[in-house]
């Protein structure tokens, strides 16, 4: 019987073993998406404790506190600092075969080596073994000490990106880019607060955004000041992927309904939204930026939670849209007027695997290795499971050593343990395939494979 969270974790053969020690475990980390606050950076914020580190806005933790019968007010209402800890604590032994498991005990013995395991009965002792050894562990201090050698946080194009200026002007070590996020510039639902979202992003940009093309005006100027300020990617929130024709003249009449309070719904919405993302995406292509299109999620499930605490409450889950068509037509539109980005397309529903692994086969086009990514496994799939059926899948359809890893997607300085659980898995498969006669036992060229994704090839990539 093997240890828990031993030396060895996840690594089953010596093979593994070998490749992450040799060649995994010391590699720095570019984490090309995350939703870590650039303010927090900026000022080194020292934690007021770990509840604070650990627990606020942490939603996977809220799911599975609530699944073990924790009144939301010890969650994310008043309850002390403390007392939300404890709660955490106690419902950790009931997450047992949940990721979040794992997680907890590895994030608990790195950075603060503790190798208990959290329960009720310790959450005392843990808590301020924890907060005693905060003050060395900033914001800052947490980055380099995870070895995080770029990092690109997620951005509203009508944001001053003041934090990522003063970022650069502290000559901090670590990159910490702003990336394009315009999923409110699409969000056709709701005309009120498109009209309000418009006066900010017209404020942002100095435009007076009374039209649709004054729109694509606005957002064009906020994407080159992006560029200017160090940003190389887009990312892009749908539910699923949209493909529509439009017209100028279709478009226009489509903005004058939403200022006008008229929701844009059927085709009318498909249309919008299918033309806005043309146009960034022929933009990113212009700049040599790379695209990221996270798919799938069904958002704000409860709407008694939503309205107590808004977006991200930990009330999300796997949708089950069609995908490839309209995926297909998108990146074709694109691809053939030569304006197709180097584009990473992230999978939600794990069903459909394959079918986005198979399409960004499509549209390799010998510019770069790996132009087109599968992403790493997302958001509930960023597990044990979800990442070896994502790799393998990728391993099936296309070129897994040209892949370019991990990221943490959270908004926790602690999550970058989360890129030594992808490594450790990494080996253990390619390790598992040795053994078996599967692979050569070549361990210059497997380790060499090893390190290349988990950070050569998107130092490569994205080149910031």
């Amino acid at each position: 019987m093997k240890t828990f969270l031993s030396e060895d974790f996840l690594l089953r053969t010596e093979t593994a073993k070998r490749l992450y020690f040799d060649f995994a475990k010391d590699m720095p980390v570019i984490d090309y998406h995350n939703h870590l606050p650039p303010d927090e950076i900026a000022g080194n914020k020292q934690f007021q404790n770990i509840t604070e580190a650990w627990l606020k806005g942490d939603h996977y933790k809220w799911r599975a506190m609530r699944a073990n019968g924790v009144n939301e007010d010890l969650i994310t209402g008043n309850a002390d600092d403390f007392t939300k800890f404890k709660m955490w604590a106690e419902t950790v032994p009931y997450t047992m075969r949940n990721p979040l498991y794992h997680w907890t005990h590895m994030e608990l013995r790195n950075p603060f080596g503790i190798t208990e395991v959290l329960n009720g009965g310790n959450a005392a002792k843990v808590y301020e073994a924890c907060n005693a050894q905060l003050p060395q562990f900033t914001t800052k201090a947490l980055l380099q000490h995870f070895k995080v050698d770029a990092l690109c946080t997620t951005d509203d194009p009508s944001d001053s990106l003041e934090h990522h200026a003063a970022i650069r002007q502290q000559g901090f070590a670590v990159k910490v880019l702003p990336t394009f996020r315009p999923d409110k510039a699409i969000a056709v639902e709701d005309p009120a607060a498109f009209q309000v979202y418009m006066k900010k992003l017209g404020g942002a940009a100095n435009v007076d955004i009374n039209s649709y093309s004054a729109l694509l005006d606005a957002l064009k100027k906020r994407h080159n000041y992006f560029h200017e300020q160090g940003g190389r990617l887009s990312d892009h929130g749908l539910n699923f992927f949209i493909y529509a024709d439009f017209t100028e003249a279709a478009l226009e009449k489509s903005f004058a309904a939403l200022m006008a309070g008229k929701p844009l719904t059927g085709a009318d919405a498909d249309m919008f939204k299918s033309a806005t993302l043309h146009f960034i995406c022929t933009w990113n292509h212009e700049k040599g930026w790379t695209q990221q299109f996270h798919a799938g999620a069904i958002r704000n499930n409860n709407s008694r939670l939503l309205k107590r605490l808004g977006a991200d409450a930990g009330v999300d889950s796997i949708g089950d849209w069609p995908m490839a068509e309209a995926m297909s037509r998108f990146f074709d539109r694109l691809d053939k007027n030569d304006q197709l980005a180097k584009t990473i397309v992230y999978n939600l529903n794990p069903s459909h695997n394959e079918v986005y692994a198979t399409m960004v086969g499509n549209f390799q086009d010998g510019t770069i290795a790996g132009k087109m990514q599968f992403g790493s496994g997302w958001w509930f799939l960023d597990q044990k499971d979800g990442m070896e059926k994502q790799m393998n899948t990728l391993s099936n359809m296309g070129l897994l050593s040209r892949f370019v890893g991990m990221l943490t997607d959270s908004r926790s300085f602690l999550s970058y343990s989360r890129h030594e659980y992808f490594r450790r898995i990494l080996c253990n498969l390619i390790g598992n395939d040795v053994e078996n006669g599967e692979l050569p036992a070549d361990i210059p060229w497997l380790g060499k494979m090893v390190q290349d994704i988990c950070y050569n090839n998107a130092k490569a990539y994205f080149n910031f």
